[in-house]
């Protein structure tokens, strides 16, 4: 670890050292995190009576990241295989005494319906979170902020947690707008004030299931690291860990009503537009149906044959048109008798 860092952590703005890193902080009891240095990282680890833990942030997007992990910090081969994994689903599982977690953060766009993810890799050990990522997050950001204006954290679990609820506070917000929108199309549809949204909506709905799958968490990874937790995870730990996942189930549980909602209000709008073409075909099938008299006679007395019926008969236009108008009439009237039934 000598050469992991080489000066003062943070660094201003998403940027990252030479070895790709982004920022390291030191949490000791009793005291604000404070960026740290090499030498001190090193010295803590190494010291059985130091009680503080570090948080080590890297930026996959520099070559030299990943390098710098596997040279420079005992980490287990599982976390680098869950980075290489192309799986992002949002999940916790305990593998070789550490905690392997992979969240998302996501930047949602309505008005083009595509949402854009970014996976954030973590491992947490006893005294020790590593965190990894290819594109800046707003989630670790939030952390960021949290730990410079001197919130404490008793444990590298407790930053994960914070980690935790802050996914599940992105995934709420997305909600909260979609809802709102979803709240507008179907207040819309109820005045029959709508127009053809049906693209609208399921660009929609197909986001939010994007988003929830990437969201949901694994229930057996999450169901086995709560009932059989490692030794050093404390048990307020364990107990924040249990309410962050409520909370986040809570949500996702929240993500499938409103994509029941969507789903339903999509079929709705499909069942109105379906019913606006009938109701044109039939009007089309209407028109169609009383010129077809006028067609057909205009067709025959336009034939230029001889022995056409009333051509030398000075009162021969009116008693064509009077026969048009008599099987125009009877046409209307057996249309209106078929609608009625």
């Amino acid at each position: 670890m000598s050469t992991l860092l080489t000066r003062a952590m943070p660094l201003p703005g998403y940027g990252s050292d030479s070895a790709g890193l982004v920022c390291a902080f030191r949490f000791a009891p009793g005291t604000h995190a404070e960026a740290v240095g090499a030498q001190e990282i090193q010295q803590s680890l190494a010291s059985e009576n130091d009680h503080s833990f570090f948080w080590l942030h890297f930026n996959l997007a520099n070559n030299a990241a990943r390098r710098s992990m596997q040279q420079h910090l005992t980490l287990p081969e599982v976390f680098y295989q869950t980075m290489d994994d192309g799986s992002r689903t949002t999940r916790i599982e305990y593998a070789d005494d550490w905690l392997i977690a992979v969240l998302n953060d996501a930047l949602f766009d309505l008005d083009v319906g595509i949402p854009d993810v970014s996976t954030l890799w973590l491992c947490v050990g006893h005294r020790l979170l590593v965190s990894a990522r290819r594109k800046p997050l707003r989630s670790v950001d939030r952390l960021r902020h949290a730990v410079r204006r001197g919130e404490s954290f008793a444990s590298p679990v407790a930053l994960l947690v914070h980690l935790l609820r802050d996914q599940a506070d992105v995934l709420v917000g997305i909600l909260r707008v979609a809802t709102t929108r979803i709240d507008g199309i179907e207040d819309s549809l109820l005045a029959e004030r709508l127009d053809d949204r049906r693209g609208n909506v399921g660009s929609l709905r197909r986001a939010l299931v994007r988003l929830s799958r990437l969201f949901a968490p694994e229930p057996a990874a999450l169901f086995r690291l709560l009932n059989r937790p490692p030794a050093w995870l404390a048990d307020d730990d364990v107990q924040e860990l249990r309410q962050s996942t409520e909370e986040f189930a809570a949500a996702l549980a929240d993500t499938a009503s409103l994509l029941e909602r969507t789903k339903l209000l999509q079929e709705e709008i499909a069942v109105r537009v379906n019913e606006q073409n009938n109701r044109s075909l039939f009007l089309l099938t209407i028109f169609t149906v009383l010129a077809l008299p006028i067609n057909i006679i205009a067709g025959l007395f336009g034939m230029n044959v001889g022995g056409i019926p009333l051509a030398q008969d000075t009162n021969g236009f009116w008693i064509v048109v009077g026969l048009v108008m008599t099987l125009t009439a009877v046409g209307t009237w057996l249309v209106l008798r078929r609608r009625r039934r």
